[in-house]
């Protein structure tokens, strides 16, 4: 590739569990970067990043330019995302935005490559990343629907401390050890400890009773499918597993469906697998496939379907989905 195909990719929170898997990724799928500008947000005393081979020096968000760079990645916050983004696409940059700052704008597509790619046009600037769980689910439901119409899905996501950021990584390292010499696990990241716990509750409450995570598990999933009616109930627990999100998922579907095609349908399906034999987070994390188990049949519902899906949130949850929008503008 020349010099002049190459890209100057920017990573805003570049310091963060996200931004430097995206760097990681960057390197493993030789997207063709020919700069890269790391920029953190916050006082971190990080003014170094390793990535894509070597080491380089982080540019503070306050001093950040986006002249002449052609793909940024935000993964930094809502907030800094709303702030900054209208000065990169001033700059004529495109965006790949991996907070929830534009994902329910209707002018702003939401996309998972394996499904709606269409999205991402030579005219298209911005899109945005879903939420980790909301990938992993409709990246199972999607094969489905284009079988059978979904009448109503029951998922309860079982989310890794990954997905809060690596101050709850090493929080929930801390408890473990506190816990294990007999001393009071402190809990800062997490209102109660994560240590040998489950947290029913991940983001602020709403007024249905519903969290913050789990309304954007609702309608992320709708907006992607392309279904603004579909009957969607979500439970998301905070569990202590460092890296990867698990589904327990119902599905009633308004016509039959076998468990055989069911499989074959996952089967056939670019970033999936299926494996009856019990996956887990351990057993996907650091990959970027979507595992699908534990598949059967629901008796107590007519065309009802119960499964189990894993997930690495840092990989295919967030960075790897987020190259991968990347990699459709440099393939039109």
């Amino acid at each position: 590739m020349s010099e002049r195909e190459k890209k100057r990719v920017a990573v805003i929170g570049a310091t963060g569990v996200v931004g430097q898997t995206i760097a990681q990724v960057l390197a493993e799928r030789g997207f063709p970067v020919g700069e890269y500008v790391p920029v953190a947000t916050g006082d971190r005393g990080e003014r170094t990043v390793n990535g894509l081979g070597r080491t380089w020096t982080v540019c503070a968000i306050e001093e950040m330019d986006f002249g002449g760079v052609d793909i940024c990645f935000f993964s930094a916050g809502a907030a800094v995302s709303r702030e900054m983004i209208p000065k990169a696409l001033d700059r004529g940059c495109r965006v790949v935005d991996n907070t929830t700052a534009y994902r329910m704008d209707a002018d702003v597509p939401l996309v998972v490559p394996e499904i709606n790619s269409s999205e991402v046009t030579p005219d298209t600037w911005l899109v945005s990343c879903p939420n980790c769980a909301a990938i992993n689910l409709v990246m199972t439901l999607a094969p489905i629907l284009r079988e059978v119409s979904i009448e109503r899905v029951v998922v309860t996501s079982l989310q890794s401390v990954s997905g809060a950021g690596k101050e709850a990584v090493a929080e929930l390292d801390a408890q473990v050890r506190s816990d294990l010499s007999g001393e009071e696990a402190k809990a800062r990241v997490f209102a109660k400890p994560i240590a040998f716990n489950c947290l029913p509750k991940i983001g602020e409450l709403g007024d249905s009773g519903d969290t913050v995570e789990e309304q954007k598990i609702i309608e992320e999933t709708r907006k992607i499918l392309g279904k603004p009616s579909l009957g969607i109930v979500a439970t998301a627990v905070r569990v202590p597993v460092r890296v990867g999100h698990a589904l327990s998922v119902n599905v009633e579907l308004s016509d039959e469906l076998s468990l055989e095609d069911a499989r074959g349908l996952w089967q056939e399906s670019p970033g999936i697998e299926f494996d009856d034999r019990l996956p887990t987070p351990v057993d996907v994390a650091g990959r970027d496939t979507v595992i699908v188990g534990r598949l059967r049949r629901d008796v107590s519902r007519p065309h009802a379907i119960s499964y189990w899906a894993v997930g690495d949130n840092l990989r295919k949850g967030a960075a790897t989905n987020s190259v991968q929008i990347a990699e459709l503008w440099c393939s039109l």
